[in-house]
């Protein structure tokens, strides 16, 4: 399965879960620190907003959305899943395979084809949707594929500092390969 493929199920996923918030828990506190469901729903949008930037090479000067950034939901435009849809749909028209080699330079990272930040933001989208299911208590099994490949590019990776991730936590012995990815992420399972 190719990096596209997994990246529409990561999608999917936290279309998912997104659609299942209720009006009143979009303030949830998430587990993201400082951040409401609505903030975590907000970076995740932001980044599909910049994955478009990015493809078509236009300037996207709103930094609300970014790692780090305090309240990210107030780039949320109206209703939170209708925002993520429109980012989502108007983000993947852009994903041409011409577009998906452009280099495209990150902080922390250096210069890499846009298809290696497809390839984080699957592992953003896949960690975020477990942050929004756990904040509401709903227990959720994320796709296993989608995870391999979000925990192939965290261990290469990761940046640890405040905004980003945290320390490595140590899961159980006997944890799955989703349990041993959060852990890794500084999640607790």
């Amino acid at each position: 399965m190719n990096v596209m493929e997994l990246y529409g199920r990561a999608q999917d996923g936290f279309d998912a879960v997104l659609a299942g918030v209720r009006p009143d828990q979009w303030e949830t506190p998430s587990t993201c620190p400082d951040w409401s469901v609505r903030d975590v729903a907000g970076h995740v949008i932001w980044a599909q907003r910049q994955l478009r930037a990015w493809a078509t090479g236009e300037d996207y000067a709103e930094h609300r959305g970014a790692p780090g950034a305090a309240h990210p939901g107030v780039v949320v435009d109206g209703d939170p899943v209708e925002s993520w849809r429109e980012a989502r749909a108007t983000a993947s028209a852009t994903l041409t395979e011409e577009t998906l080699v452009k280099p495209v330079s990150l902080p922390g990272v250096g210069e890499i084809p846009l298809v290696g930040v497809v390839t984080l933001l699957l592992s953003d989208t896949v960690t975020h949707t477990w942050d929004i299911a756990t904040a509401l208590a709903r227990p959720i099994v994320l796709d296993p594929a989608a995870v391999s490949a979000a925990f192939e590019w965290s261990r290469a990776n990761v940046i640890r500092q405040p905004g980003f991730f945290g320390p490595e936590l140590t899961p159980p012995d006997d944890a799955d390969e989703q349990t041993r990815l959060l852990a890794f992420l500084g999640r607790k399972a």
